[in-house]
C-alpha cells in the first residue's frame, strides 16, 4: 500500500481507511456435532476473547462468525488450524440508553437508504456490530447522529 506524497490517498490506519471499524472472521465448519466446541478451543491460552458470535446452520455446513478482542492474534489461531474463514469489516455501535435503541439504528441507516445484511449482539456491551452494504456511509450516518462507534481497541479492553 502506497502513502505519502504522490500516492494520491492519504490513509489514516494501516488497514486503509479513517474511520473505526471491528473485523469479523467468518470460519467454515463440517456440520457435525463438536466442531464449534473445537474451534472456540483453540483459543484457549491465548488473550484472544470472543467478544460476538453468529451461528448460520445449513445442512452440511455452518458459518461461525467471530469478533475477537485481538484481531491479529485471532486470525493467527483461525490460520493455524487450517480453517476457511472470510474477513469482514463491521461497526459497532452503542447502544443508547433508552427504550427503543434499535428502531432509532434502523431509522437512521434507512433514511440513509443504507441496508443492515448481518446483526448481532456484541457480548458483555450495550452494543451491537452490524454488516452494512456501505460501511463508511453508515459511519457518518451514524456520526452525525450522535450514535457511538467501537472499534477494535474497545473490544480489546476487559470489561
Amino acid at each position: 500500500m502506497s502513502t505519502g506524497e504522490g500516492a494520491g490517498t492519504e490513509f489514516s490506519t494501516m488497514r486503509g481507511r479513517d474511520y473505526p471499524s471491528i473485523r469479523q472472521f467468518t470460519v467454515f465448519l463440517e456440520n457435525r456435532v463438536g466442531q464449534l466446541l473445537e474451534v472456540v478451543r483453540r483459543f484457549e491460552g491465548s488473550n484472544v476473547r470472543i467478544c460476538a458470535l453468529s451461528i448460520t446452520d445449513s445442512a452440511e455446513c455452518a458459518f461461525v462468525r467471530f469478533l475477537l478482542s485481538n484481531p491479529e492474534q485471532g486470525r493467527e489461531v483461525l490460520e493455524r488450524a487450517g480453517l476457511a474463514m472470510i474477513e469482514s469489516d463491521l461497526i459497532g455501535v452503542v447502544l443508547p440508553g433508552e427504550s427503543q435503541p434499535l428502531l432509532r439504528i434502523c431509522t437512521a441507516l434507512l433514511e440513509a437508504e443504507l441496508n443492515i445484511v448481518q446483526a448481532y449482539p456484541i457480548l458483555g456491551r450495550e452494543a451491537v456490530a452490524l454488516m452494512v452494504d456501505n460501511i463508511e456511509m453508515a459511519q457518518e450516518t451514524l456520526a452525525s447522529k450522535g450514535f457511538v462507534m467501537l472499534n477494535e481497541d474497545d473490544l480489546s479492553q476487559e470489561l
